[in-house]
């Protein structure tokens, strides 16, 4: 049954079925094809991945997002980054990621954030002479640091697949998290003096005073979330009710610039995206207690430990495994599927799962910005109003820096 479960799910993502239906529908066939008496799981195990309460955070962290680019907090938040870096060549750019850094400390999600932040900053920065296909990607590539600063969606996943501490998680993700977009901003610098762009970029920048006072209460958002949740007065699932209700008040009360009758779109909209991923999570949650019971994460733990006999080359071979199946599968199905099999052979080889945890996430989140699957190139494309071709040629060097 273990090879029909591959064999089928490899089919499905080869004919471009989604990645729900195709890890869910091998999961049933290889049921009906070996055990069919057992179909009964099936509701029973995909209602059961679903059925954890960590996992509420999930569409209120979307809600939240989605309520600050309707509110006027994402525009707040990119004058602001505007203000800080904006001034030198290739300010703009450098303002796509310190806005992604600072929009990821409260979504939780890089779709969230590439449409948030890519529909402000990609017009700008075509506006400014950059080329359309520079601007989506490096809004792509960006948003990517929505699932590595806290608070993150994965992270959540796979701190409810293995078990970890996700207050734990989230303090591991804000050193790779910064390191990553620092870098980033090096590079954009670098690149836009290197090719004469970005000189006027400071143009129409606020003064940091007065972009600071507009952004005050955008700004506050983050430190009340996480240090709310580091302070221990809520957990990371209790903090994304807290950041729908401020982003509500914020966004109906202060800014005045969200209004009832823009309610039932966000809503429309948050409830989409939460339903694809947690359809994606229940069907993987059923492949993923086929393939345990049939003692493949034992027989791939035994066979990783005989290979790769030690920790250096353990997570050699994990990261580059990773990278691979990121291209392939999303992010929030492959730490479901993996995390489970993995995190063990991790800590037979004294490896802290915390640490492991912080290595898939990142690995697998370069997958949202790589071909063929990077959900976060198809969502900077629709941006953009572009086709994907013209995103891949100016998408390897950021590749290439987060990779280095």
């Amino acid at each position: 049954m273990s090879l029909t479960l591959l064999i089928t799910m490899l089919l499905g993502f080869a004919f471009s079925i989604s990645i729900a239906v195709s890890i869910g529908g091998s999961a049933i066939l290889g049921l009906t094809l070996f055990d069919s008496d057992k179909l009964i799981l099936v509701p029973k195990e995909m209602f059961t991945a679903i059925d954890k309460f960590p996992l509420a955070a999930i569409p209120f962290f979307i809600l939240a997002g989605n309520l600050m680019e309707t509110g006027g907090i994402s525009r707040r938040l990119v004058n602001f980054a505007k203000s800080l870096v904006g001034g030198v060549q290739g300010g703009l750019p450098m303002t796509c990621v310190l806005t992604c850094m600072i929009f990821a400390a409260v979504s939780g999600s890089s779709v969230a954030t590439t449409f948030a932040i890519g529909s402000i900053l990609i017009p700008a920065l075509i506006k400014h002479g950059y080329p359309v296909g520079y601007a989506a990607s490096l809004q792509a590539t960006s948003a990517e640091l929505g699932v590595i600063i806290p608070p993150s969606i994965p992270m959540i996943l796979f701190g409810v697949a293995a078990e970890v501490s996700i207050g734990e998680l989230f303090i591991a993700g804000v050193v790779p998290g910064l390191l990553i977009g620092g870098v980033l901003m090096l590079f954009v610098h670098l690149y836009c003096r290197f090719k004469g762009l970005g000189k006027n970029d400071g143009d129409g920048r606020l003064s940091v005073g007065k972009a600071t006072v507009e952004a005050g209460w955008a700004l506050l958002m983050p430190v009340i979330i996480l240090g709310g949740i580091y302070g221990g007065v809520f957990t990371p699932t209790e903090a994304s009710v807290v950041a729908v209700f401020y982003a509500l008040i914020v966004g109906l009360v202060i800014h005045r610039e969200l209004e009832f009758k823009h309610l039932v779109a966000v809503f429309k909209k948050s409830v989409l995206s939460s339903a694809v991923i947690m359809f994606i999570i229940a069907n993987a949650g059923l492949f993923a207690f086929l393939i345990t019971r049939a003692g493949i994460p034992e027989a791939i733990g035994i066979w990783l430990k005989e290979v790769l006999d030690s920790p250096a080359y353990f997570l050699l071979g994990v990261n580059a495994a990773l990278f691979v199946i990121g291209m392939f599968i999303e992010t929030s199905a492959a730490i479901i599927v993996l995390a489970p099999i993995l995190v063990p052979v991790a800590v037979f080889f004294g490896i802290d799962p915390v640490h492991f945890g912080m290595i898939m996430v990142v690995n697998l989140a370069m997958g949202m910005i790589t071909p063929p699957f990077g959900v976060n190139l198809f969502a900077a494309c629709t941006v953009a109003k572009i086709s994907l071709d013209r995103i891949v040629g100016h998408l390897l060097p950021f590749v290439l820096v987060i990779m280095g």
